[in-house]
């Protein structure tokens, strides 16, 4: 089974050039509020909560973030909840509302990310290995906490085995 390093690592290939990660930061989270939008539907209100695919995919996310590492688990969880809330909210409204939601979304946060693939020069993760899907949105997490001076023997091991996020191009003629 891979750890929280190989599954990173393997991840972190794909995204050395900064603007690209740039674009994870946002595309991303977009794509998992999307996710969890659209799988709000069906669903139905038990004991006050709305249940849905989303929490069941919510749940299995959790799981496999658990396998790999507690404290992230606990911040992907709330992450998840939040974007499960959000999912729930607009799936109770209008259709045109919640599709046009999700679908937006979605499509938008796609687009962010291949443009950020564009400048990095290679293919997204998930079209090697589906396990990027999953993996993404935790690699945003793990950047940001690096960035924030968090969890270095990390950041140290991923950067061991692909080397650190490349320099900023300078000047507006740097394209790759």
């Amino acid at each position: 089974m891979k750890t929280l390093t190989d599954h990173l690592a393997q991840y972190a290939a794909y995204h050395r050039d900064p603007r690209n990660l740039l674009s994870h930061f946002i595309g991303i989270p977009m794509i998992v509020l999307a996710v969890a939008i659209l799988l709000s539907r069906p669903g139905a209100e038990l004991l006050g909560f709305w249940l849905s695919p989303a929490v069941l995919a919510a749940a299995v996310a959790i799981l496999f973030y658990l396998r790999l590492d507690l404290r992230y688990a606990v911040l992907m969880a709330l992450v998840l909840a939040l974007c499960v809330w959000v999912g729930a909210g607009l799936a109770q409204r209008p259709t045109g509302v919640w599709l046009g939601a999700g679908l937006g979304l979605f499509v938008v946060g796609w687009a962010i990310q291949f443009v950020g693939h564009y400048f990095e020069g290679r293919k997204p993760a998930f079209i090697d290995d589906l396990s990027g899907l999953i993996i993404g949105p935790l690699f945003v997490a793990a950047e940001l906490g690096f960035m924030l001076g968090l969890r270095e023997p990390l950041r140290q091991a991923i950067e061991a085995r692909v080397g650190p996020v490349r320099p900023r191009p300078l000047g507006p003629t740097a394209q790759r």
